[in-house]
């Protein structure tokens, strides 16, 4: 159990965020890494941690292995695990009456984005469908615009996304003979 308060913590929660914030990428280093001062500053900041707090958090260290060239390394995505893990761990004894240091969950993030995206697309489906009752009442039964507008009524329901409805507006303006100028000023 630990035995230090947040404040004694924080200036090593920073640190290791920092650390996250600075992981080196992956990909352009091969997925390794062998600068031996990046693993054994970050070991010994655990090691300050463990001593601050009076709890234990080894598990969270990395360990470097020996390459066939006789050099050592670390492998780079172990080591942004193990140094996410570490934050998040602190932020949930010492910090969860803060913002998530990693931007909270991702299930949680896609589910609002998915949320607010799908909210706008009913919002902008029900003001189209809107104008377009408005419109209705300014055309005569049968003609072009009319026609035009009740086809566009009609298959609202299969709209998915912008580029579908502009898609679907310009696939049944030239079906039914009006220009981009036509739908303008039919929408205006």
């Amino acid at each position: 159990m630990c035995m230090a308060d947040k404040e004694q913590i924080r200036p090593l929660y920073c640190e290791l965020r920092g650390y996250l914030s600075k992981i080196p990428d992956a990909t352009s280093a091969g997925g390794y890494y062998y600068c031996s001062g990046l693993w054994e500053h970050y070991n010994s900041s655990i090691d300050e941690l463990n001593r601050t707090s009076g709890g234990n958090y080894d598990r969270f260290k990395v360990s470097p292995t020996r390459y066939r060239d006789g050099k050592f390394h670390i492998d780079i995505g172990t080591y942004q695990t193990k140094l996410a893990g570490i934050v998040e761990r602190l932020h949930g004894e010492f910090f969860s009456d803060e913002p998530a240091p990693l931007g909270g969950m991702p299930t949680t993030v896609i589910s609002q984005s998915q949320e607010q995206a799908q909210s706008f697309q009913i919002q902008m489906l029900l003001e189209i469908q809107s104008k377009i009752d408005e419109k209705l009442a300014k055309f005569d039964e049968g003609t072009k615009e009319r026609k035009f507008l009740e086809k566009i009524k009609g298959s609202l329901s299969s709209i998915r996304n912008i580029a579908g409805l502009i898609s679907l507006l310009l696939k049944l303006a030239k079906d039914y003979g009006l220009s981009i100028e036509d739908l303008r000023s039919l929408f205006n």
